[in-house]
């Protein structure tokens, strides 16, 4: 069932195309992974999504209601984290925290000071003392401890530490196990990779992928390094075979996952003592897409 529902969705400005008929869908119990760089679109989709703007043609819903229409109605059930959060500078944290619970109509203060504790934040702060990563804290714990069903994250671990980058994964992980839905935009593929069950690729506001990572990885290729006993001759006639690096037995290339099978037989032939197999990551299916679509193979 989906939560979330995108069709043909166009945002102008002007005469400049930001959004040009995207199509996106968010399931219930899905993290889903929207990825593209600076100026592709992604916050101009969100801010259309939580009613800040309107659609220029198309639709978008979240739990069968129109975004634009029934924008309060929404609210009342979704959690958002901006990547740059401003705050009010006179209260502390926890009164900015408690502030948005009680906007909610939630009171659960163990899950509250659990997410305090796991995000080593002190509450007692005032706003404008905290650095921007513990202002990012701030509306991470006021956004876990709701109970909403779903999660709009966009670039939300902006500022933060390895250590509480993690702390935000198990949050969303968490929040996954329990039936709620994320949509999850981030310039870390690693966290995207990481967490999300389907990704989506938007490039100059159009969507250039979506699918599962498994859907995903087969436009991708894998990196082998291969030692055999004896000298390999060039694999740069072999079809699908890319960046090679020899020295003397030893080979290091990149294969598209379809030729694999063709690649190690043909190895196996020189006699094959080390083979190292190096899986496609959503950063080799990113960079890859974008030397494929940029001007002169250039990235953009």
């Amino acid at each position: 069932m989906s939560i979330l529902k995108i069709e043909q969705l166009v945002k102008r400005f002007g005469n400049f195309n930001a959004l040009d008929g995207i199509d996106l869908t968010v399931n219930a119990g899905e993290i889903y992974g929207f990825i593209g760089p600076n100026g592709a679109g992604k916050s101009t989709t969100i801010r259309i999504l939580l009613g800040i703007l309107k659609a220029t043609e198309g639709s978008a819903s979240i739990f069968g209601l129109d975004v634009w229409k029934d924008a309060v109605a929404i609210h009342k059930r979704i959690s958002y984290v901006p990547g740059d959060v401003n705050l009010w500078p006179n209260l502390t944290g926890g009164e900015v925290i408690d502030l948005f619970m009680k906007l909610r109509g939630n009171s659960n203060m163990t899950k509250r000071n659990q997410l305090l504790e796991q995000f080593s934040l002190d509450p007692s702060k005032k706003c404008r003392a905290y650095s921007k990563g513990n202002r990012q804290k701030v509306a991470l714990v006021a956004a876990f401890a709701s109970d909403a069903d779903l999660f709009i994250l966009d670039e939300p671990t902006s500022g933060l530490d390895p250590l509480m980058e993690r702390v935000f994964q198990e949050c969303v992980l968490a929040a996954k196990n329990e039936g709620k839905s994320v949509l999850l935009s981030s310039h870390i593929l690693s966290e995207v990779e990481r967490l999300c069950d389907r990704v989506g690729i938007i490039r100059q506001g159009k969507m250039i992928e979506t699918g599962t990572l498994h859907d995903l990885r087969h436009l991708t290729r894998t990196h082998l390094f291969i030692e055999t006993k004896q000298p390999i001759p060039s694999f740069e006639h072999v079809g699908g075979v890319h960046i090679v690096e020899t020295n003397g037995n030893r080979l290091s290339i990149e294969v598209d996952t379809n030729q694999l099978d063709e690649v190690i037989k043909l190895a196996s032939s020189f006699g094959v003592i080390k083979l190292k197999s190096s899986p496609p990551t959503l950063e080799d299916l990113f960079m890859r897409h974008y030397e494929q679509s940029s001007p002169g193979g250039e990235l953009s």
